[in-house]
């Protein structure tokens, strides 16, 4: 069990000097987690100068990015086209539209932050992410333009100005992998291993006053060509872009591989994390049944930029007076609100009145939602459609600097894995895909002006382990239960104790499904753990318990690994506050 006090330990105050502060006491009765994977010794080796862990926005746009530094290898563990990119309907959001300015993009992210955003990693994203749309539509990519050819912008949450530019109507993600996918397969210098999972990441001889490092990736090819089983790859500079966690819930708009598998070989390396109690609730997902579990589609916030509304079963609007935006209010906000509603009706979900978008508007711009609706044989242009928040994007997770590099040496991390600063506690819409391309273009360049060195491997004496892929829907039960929209202290403290007997039940030989179980099971703790500690309501993070912001949690929790003491949290204060 973990003990009530370990639940009373306010945020340690900074140490005198500017040092970091202490760590907050470890909680008792967490789950043992692996070291690191069971597996094979690897039976084939492979040198190369970077290898990208991941083929979505991030990935593949390091992979282009890094071609002057030498050889680039990509290892994606499906097709190079799967991933959660292809998925995203949204858009892309970048200062285009005439009117538009970049502190106004900065004072909507900063605000739909709740006051966690590093504001120079936002300063960075926004200045430069009307150029790097610039050149992903150099490498191919078409958005959807007006009848000037001009970008056609739209609206989401939290967005004051139209700045989001769309691909296919609401398949945006979709065509910016077509794009990428292209461009890297196009180059001879970039080599794709498909079907590939990595296991862990490589540690890598230092010197006594060197920080840790890494010097590779132990990964499993699943039977691809001449390479079968487990192999190491060699590498100077290892980049993780492997995608979010959201398979660690019931219901979720994340493929079925986003297992978490980048967080968690980083938390098993010693990499620092952050913030992982931030995981962002999209509002509207299509809700088909109460026994739906897995993928489900979205219903994207475009449908509201373009005048779509919520109403509850009554058909009453529910959010005008609760946010000056009304229903195109941040992500955090208008989930809580029909949480809230559904709570008060009875009910598990409200709707999305899009009706009086007319028929032209949703074959034309909504395409996809409109092929999903009318699956379960709804026609959007008039009928209400059934929504409900699910899981939907990781706000936190591998510390990052302003060039992605992480506090391992030879390690860096983009797109949703990492925590670059730009999301704080709650993602402002559309900025993911923008986040991908920059800080993946930032990591290039830092390597090309620093090129790190080339590290030999160190022996691997953390202990190895797998748990049974068996309690997979255990682990996404009990975490959409207790560490899902709504929290508490008491469900968070029963939802580590069953993930500690979960843990406990080991697999009997290393498969895909034992080694993604693991990871989804390290991941949960973590999040858990970290939901636990932070005893206030921000952003993504609701606490029943402890309503509204509190002075005190005004900074991020990082959390690492430790072999003795299992995860060790500090709490860092933010330098300013934000809105």
């Amino acid at each position: 069990m973990v003990p009530d006090a370990a639940l009373q330990q306010p945020p340690p105050a900074p140490a005198p000097g500017g040092l970091p502060p202490a760590p907050l006491a470890a909680l008792p009765g967490l789950p043992v987690l692996p070291g690191r994977l069971a597996s094979e010794p690897p039976g084939w080796t492979q040198e190369v100068d970077v290898v990208v862990v991941g083929s979505g926005i991030a990935g593949l746009t390091a992979a282009l990015e890094c071609r002057g530094l030498g050889t680039v290898l990509v290892v994606t563990k499906d097709v190079v086209a799967a991933g959660s990119t292809p998925w995203a309907q949204g858009g892309i959001a970048s200062v285009q539209g005439e009117g538009d300015t970049v502190e106004q993009h900065v004072e909507d992210t900063l605000v739909a932050g709740a006051g966690l955003c590093d504001e120079a990693a936002v300063r960075v994203l926004v200045s430069e992410g009307p150029a790097e749309v610039a050149t992903l539509i150099a490498r191919g990519a078409e958005f959807d333009r007006d009848a000037a050819g001009a970008l056609e912008l739209t609206r989401e949450g939290g967005h004051h100005r139209r700045r989001i530019a769309h691909a296919g109507g609401d398949a945006t993600g979709a065509e910016i992998e077509r794009a990428l996918v292209s461009a890297v397969k196009a180059d001879p210098g970039i080599e794709i291993v498909e079907h590939a999972l990595v296991l862990d990441l490589i540690p890598a001889e230092t010197g006594p006053d060197e920080p840790a490092a890494v010097a590779g990736v132990t990964l499993h090819v699943m039977g691809e060509g001449s390479r079968g089983g487990v192999g190491a790859v060699h590498a100077r500079a290892v980049v993780l872009a492997t995608g979010g966690i959201g398979q660690i819930y019931a219901v979720t708009t994340n493929p079925p591989v986003a297992t978490g598998d980048g967080v968690a070989a980083a938390l098993r390396a010693g990499a620092v994390l952050r913030d992982l109690e931030f995981i962002q609730f999209h509002p509207t997902v299509l809700f088909m049944g109460a026994g739906a579990r897995g993928q489900l589609p979205l219903v994207s916030e475009a449908v509201r930029g373009e005048g779509g509304l919520l109403v509850n079963g009554a058909g009453e609007r529910f959010m005008v007076g609760q946010h000056d935006l009304a229903e195109l209010a941040p992500r955090d906000v208008v989930a809580k609100a029909i949480m809230k509603e559904m709570a008060r009706e009875g009910s598990d979900h409200v709707f999305v009145d899009g009706r009086a978008l007319g028929e032209e508007t949703w074959r034309v711009r909504f395409p996809t939602i409109l092929n999903s609706c009318r699956q379960l044989g709804l026609d959007p242009a008039v009928d209400l459609i059934p929504v409900a928040p699910a899981c939907h994007y990781f706000c936190g997770g591998v510390r990052t600097d302003l060039d992605g590099a992480t506090s391992l040496g030879g390690l860096y991390a983009c797109g949703e894995v990492a925590s670059s600063g730009v999301h704080g506690a709650n993602r402002l819409a559309s900025n993911s895909l923008l986040e991908g391309l920059v800080f993946a273009r930032r990591i290039a360049a830092r390597l090309l002006a620093d090129p790190p060195p080339r590290r030999r491997p160190a022996v691997d004496d953390r202990p190895a382990g797998l748990v049974d892929a068996a309690v997979v829907p255990a682990v996404q039960q009990v975490m959409s239960r207790h560490a899902g929209g709504l929290r508490d202290a008491a469900g968070l403290v029963a939802c580590l104790d069953e993930l500690a007997g979960l843990a406990g039940q080991p697999a009997g030989a290393g498969v895909l499904s034992s080694w993604e179980a693991t990871n989804l099971v390290t991941v949960a703790t973590a999040v858990a753990a970290s939901a636990l500690l932070r005893e206030e309501s921000r952003g993504a993070h609701w606490r029943d318990d402890h309503e509204g912001r509190r002075p005190g949690w005004q900074g991020h929790l990082e959390v690492r690994a430790d072999p003795a003491a299992g995860l060790v949290h500090h709490y860092v204060p933010t330098e300013q506050e934000q809105p």
